[in-house]
């Protein structure tokens, strides 16, 4: 009814790219462009105005659409992606990509259609908008990827070819290693037209969502599912004893204690657990019927802390001896007669908070009937061979028969390795042989999916009287929350760079990882190091002030160098760049100490791949069809760019056009399992893979006299596995890892206390495309000031605080300048053209170098993140 009383709801009258429409006036009109007219540049982040990914435009003003209902634009013109001009669409298409703005891409539409509003009238006045007004024009519009520089120039070149009335540029590129070539998906993601998973739909398709647990720890005593039945709307109410195979599933098998919906007589262990999954014709129908299921709860304290589950008498989050998921304990030499020899000793503990991934894209999946009695899964997560097991395993049916497709995945950053829709999409459409979507809403999604591990941490670091570094004891504790997810791998990481990129080798690390009942940790861009490094290079902090000598120079003095031997004890091959990254950026760092200005710096190290005597393979097969290329791996591209990454690879093996090469999509029926994208492994495994693959098509081709026609239909294929030492290892240097990355990062303040420039130098070995790596490291620098300053995940009794406009995520306009350094090794490493990872590596030393600028401005040493009494923690409230 209407607000007249009337049978019919009021119906808005309004345009839509010049066309006139109608609809329901309280509808939300990013529902309605998607759903009613199949308009799917815009994109839902967030449901609450806070991202600025559903971005469109009103009478030519800038306007969040998930929260404007049809009623408040009647009579205006809504403008979207879609219905920009040729020439629009060809000039901001070539500008993203130009200027390497495009990563996941889920936020670029919104940002396309923030700049057309700023752009239209300067154009008009032939002006060209200055790099503040570009900034402010996108400030209510988050990336989580980027650091907004890239999107910054990209809008400058648009503005210039808009200006200027000039053509669009053309490029020719080579696809060689070291050629800024465009990345090959950055057209249909600055236009829109690249399909993520909620943008599909299909026949008949059902919609469900999980009703989630209302106490982190409860027993459930009834399930009453009878009122939702009798919706007209509900297609269905499952819960725990419609689950046909296994109730429990995990991201590693021996570890699967994650449970797909906890059953009446169960206990519940986070407030994200699923309790029921409803099944309904529509979507807005489905928090309607979800209220109408009863649940009683037996409510019981939770476990909100890892001291007090580990306390004597605690009661068990699982069943098991105790609430420790795992322990590491790392010994070389006798750490604690070496401190207590020492002539100076810095000893501090270190409390670190849950972290929210936030990544633009909320979780989506659906699943469907298969040929041959499977299900066909359309997805959005960092494994495709992950879900089709995970997923096979509840339904009790064979792997094969779950057929998975990766679609674009708008980020990730390690938060969507564990399953969180997948499997209740797939159950459901198992139950009812019909398409279903399962979407999270933003709130859900904060609710449910492993965060950034808290951490409690005891460091004591010592030197001699020349800064030399001596031996170090540590005691890291992790909150792993209600379910192992990838806690026990992300203590290892944390336990095994807790001494930093060092050349000392007597340390004493203890790691214990704890179950509680707060909202899991699990993989995190960092996985671990980026706590652990926190920690210990705020020691050298104080090390060098009791030494008399600079936070520049302890760093460089105890660098380490080829041939020398890592605190793991793993020996540092020849293509190791720290000691160059820290000489990189000595200028910048002495010039803003001699200008009266408060300079940190840190260093970093991280692995590339899984290591630790783990299996770790990358897989990777080039086919020849209709006289190109098709490489073909199920590694994701999550944002980082995996696509161009492998293409690149190609063209310089087999001198081919990029226009040659096609990267396909993940797809378990096309591509081998490359195994997850995590760890920066990748770009190195798949790298390697293709590579090999390469090698072999190349050989081929010249047997072929370079006819790549009489090659139609040949398939190469490339394997590469790394071989490495598990933890605790015997031997006198084990290979912990098959290749490191190295990073010194310089963090200025101003006299506020305000961020005044970043310059990073970074050891990445062979730089595949420098545009792309500086976008990723830029977006990384963003992450680790924001994990420093102003990102926080509070929770308080099991339940979380957070809401997505307050989890302290940086815009445009806070975002500093920053300049970035690539150290080429004189002696790249051989596996894969000397590639190493970068993607977890950008996020780590910028939050300990930022935490020592404000050390040295004003001797408050800050023990916790986000830092205390900060201008960025006064200018938000906090």
């Amino acid at each position: 009814m209407d607000e007249r009383g009337n049978g019919e709801a009021a119906l808005a009258a309004f345009a839509v790219n010049g066309r006139p429409v109608q609809g329901r006036a309280d509808r939300k009109l990013l529902d309605f462009l998607r759903g009613e007219l199949h308009l799917t540049a815009a994109k839902n982040g967030c449901g609450s105005g806070a991202c600025g990914a559903c971005t469109v435009l009103a009478d030519g003003r800038p306007l969040r659409s998930c929260v404007t209902p049809l009623g408040k634009i009647e009579g205006k013109n809504i403008v979207t992606l879609e219905g920009l001009s040729g020439r629009e669409k060809e000039v901001y298409a070539f500008a993203f990509a130009e200027a390497g703005a495009v990563q996941c891409g889920f936020c670029v539409p919104g940002m396309v259609l923030g700049a057309k509003a700023l752009l239209d009238p300067a154009v008009k006045a032939a002006a060209v908008p200055t790099e503040e007004e570009i900034r402010r024009a996108i400030r209510s519009n988050i990336c989580r990827c980027t650091g907004y520089k890239k999107i910054v120039e990209a809008i400058q070149i648009a503005a210039r070819l808009f200006a200027e009335n000039a053509p669009v540029p053309a490029r020719n590129f080579s696809g060689l290693l070291g050629e800024n070539m465009h990345r090959v998906d950055a057209a249909e993601k600055t236009l829109g037209t690249g399909k993520y998973v909620d943008d599909l739909e299909f026949e008949g398709m059902l919609h469900a969502s999980a009703l989630r647990s209302a106490h982190p720890r409860a027993r459930v005593l009834t399930i009453d599912a009878s009122a939702a039945l009798a919706h007209p709307d509900c297609r269905a109410v499952l819960t725990a004893k419609d689950v046909p195979g296994d109730i429990k599933i995990g991201h590693l098998d021996f570890v699967s204690d994650y449970d797909v919906m906890i059953a009446e007589g169960g206990v519940t262990r986070f407030v994200g657990d699923a309790l029921a999954l409803v099944v309904c014709g529509s979507r807005e129908n489905l928090e309607e019927v979800k209220s109408l299921v009863r649940v009683e709860y037996e409510v019981l304290p939770p476990l909100t802390d890892p001291e007090t589950a580990m306390a004597p008498g605690a009661p068990r989050v699982h069943d098991r001896e105790n609430n420790i998921l795992a322990r590491e304990h790392l010994v070389r030499g006798r750490a604690g007669e070496v401190l207590a020899k020492s002539k100076y000793v810095a000893s501090r503990r270190y409390s670190l908070p849950f972290t929210e991934h936030a990544f633009m894209e909320p979780e989506c999946a659906i699943a469907m009937p298969a040929d041959g009695g499977g299900i066909l899964l359309y997805s959005a997560g960092q494994s495709i061979y992950d879900e089709q097991r995970e997923c096979s395993r509840m339904l009790g049916i064979p792997p094969e028969k779950v057929y998975v497709r990766g679609m674009l995945v708008g980020g990730g950053f390690g938060g969507k390795e564990d399953m969180s829709v997948q499997h209740h999409a797939c159950l459901a459409a198992w139950t009812l042989k019909k398409p279903v979507k399962v979407l999270l809403g933003r709130e859900e999604s904060i609710r449910v999916h492993p965060k950034r591990h808290a951490m409690e941490m005891e460091f004591t670091t010592g030197c001699d009287e020349n800064g030399i570094l001596t031996a170090m004891k540590a005691v890291l504790v992790s909150d792993t929350g209600a379910y192992a997810s990838l806690g026990g791998p992300v203590l290892q990481r944390a336990c095994t760079h807790a001494a930093g990129p060092y050349n000392y080798q007597v340390i004493d690390i203890e790691g214990t990882a704890v179950y509680t009942n707060n909202i899991p940790g699990g993989a995190f861009r960092g996985f671990g190091v980026s706590q652990s490094c926190f920690a210990v290079e705020s020691n050298l902090n104080l090390l060098a002030e009791m030494a008399g000598i600079s936070a520049w120079e302890i760093r460089y003095r105890n660098a380490i160098r080829p041939g020398q031997t890592l605190p793991n004890g793993q020996i540092a091959g020849d293509d190791t760049g720290l000691a160059a990254c820290l000489l990189a950026v000595r200028d910048l760092y002495e010039k803003a100490l001699a200008g009266g200005k408060y300079a940190g710096i840190a260093c970093a190290f991280k692995n590339s791949g899984i290591g630790v005597g783990l299996p770790d393979l990358g897989r990777c097969i080039l086919s020849v069809e209709g006289g190109k290329v098709h490489i073909r791996t199920s590694a994701a591209c999550i944002g980082q760019g995996l696509a161009t990454v492998t293409t690149q690879v190609v063209c310089e093996t087999l001198k081919l056009p990029p226009e040659k090469i096609i990267a396909e999509a993940p797809d378990t029926r096309r591509t081998p399992d490359s195994g997850t994208t995590t760890a920066s492994r990748q770009s190195v495994f798949t790298g390697e893979a293709a590579l090999r693959a390469a090698l072999k098509l190349r050989a081929a081709l010249e047997e072929a006299d370079g006819d790549l026609a009489r090659l139609e239909g040949k398939e190469f294929y490339g394997e590469y596995s790394g071989i490495t030492d598990p933890m605790g290892s015997g031997k006198p240097n084990p290979v912990s890892h098959v290749a490191y990355g190295y990073a010194a990062v310089v963090a200025v303040l101003d006299g506020e206390g305000k961020v005044e420039n970043l310059a990073a130098a970074y050891d990445i070995g062979t730089v595949i495309n420098p545009k792309s790596a500086e976008g990723q490291i830029e977006g990384g620098l963003l992450m680790g000031m924001g994990y420093a300053l102003t990102e926080d995940f509070p929770v308080k009794g099991g339940f979380p605080l957070a809401k997505y406009g307050s989890l302290g995520l940086i815009r445009a306009t806070e975002a500093p300048p920053m300049e970035i350094i690539f150290i080429r090794p004189e002696k790249p490493a051989s596996l894969a053209k000397g590639i190493k990872g970068v993607g977890e590596l950008a996020a780590i030393p910028a939050t300990p170098a930022i935490a020592g600028a404000y050390y040295a401005k004003d001797k408050k040493f800050r023990t916790k993140l986000p830092l205390e009494d900060t201008f960025y923690r006064r200018k938000r409230g906090g």
